[in-house]
């Protein structure tokens, strides 16, 4: 049986909660001037994108954005599937700024664990918050998100795949159930 997918959000709804995260970051940031986003990637960094296109939008204030690629930080690369790792890019001193990780889905954790140690090699931040679009949990660490988009309990089998124009030629998120394939 093929698996089964179910749309969680469409583009419209990608793009309202894009601006209710970037509503969120912009009221708890305090000084917008310390602020910067640093994408994780591959979708967080287009989410960071746009993240920081809303937030200019809304407050006229232009917001650094930075990469991370947390690859050689990893603690499973044993387990996981190694992709070519992609360009650190922080383009402003972390040191003293209120840094905001995003990415598009939290799992288990070690993505972000990953990224914190990645960040502290470049500065030491006035503090470090975590954007995401969703929440699926099942974490391993003690790891939340301080800005969710969307909480999703899911199945640990369960795949959530978020796609982003800028990645995918679509936005949009889904939720794929695995098909069953004793059911013959």
């Amino acid at each position: 049986m093929p698996p089964q997918v179910v749309e969680i959000l469409s583009a419209e709804e990608v793009r309202r909660t894009v601006t209710r995260l970037a509503s969120q970051i912009i009221e708890q940031a305090g000084d917008l001037s310390k602020l910067a986003l640093l994408g994780i990637y591959t979708r967080g960094v287009p989410l960071a994108d746009l993240l920081a296109k809303q937030i200019e939008a809304l407050e006229q204030i232009e917001v650094p954005v930075g990469s991370v690629d947390i690859t050689f930080y990893r603690d499973d690369l044993d387990r996981i599937h190694l992709r070519t790792p992609e360009k650190t890019e922080i383009p402003f001193d972390v040191s003293g700024k209120t840094i905001v990780l995003v990415d598009d889905v939290i799992f288990k954790g070690r993505t972000i664990r990953a990224a914190l140690n990645a960040v502290t090699e470049y500065g030491r931040p006035e503090a470090i918050r975590l954007a995401v679009l969703v929440d699926r949990g099942h974490r391993e660490l003690p790891i939340h998100p301080d800005f969710t988009g969307k909480e999703l309990p899911t199945a640990s089998e369960e795949q959530v795949k978020v796609y982003l124009q800028e990645v995918d030629g679509r936005d949009g998120v889904e939720l794929i159930r695995r098909g069953d394939r004793d059911a013959s």
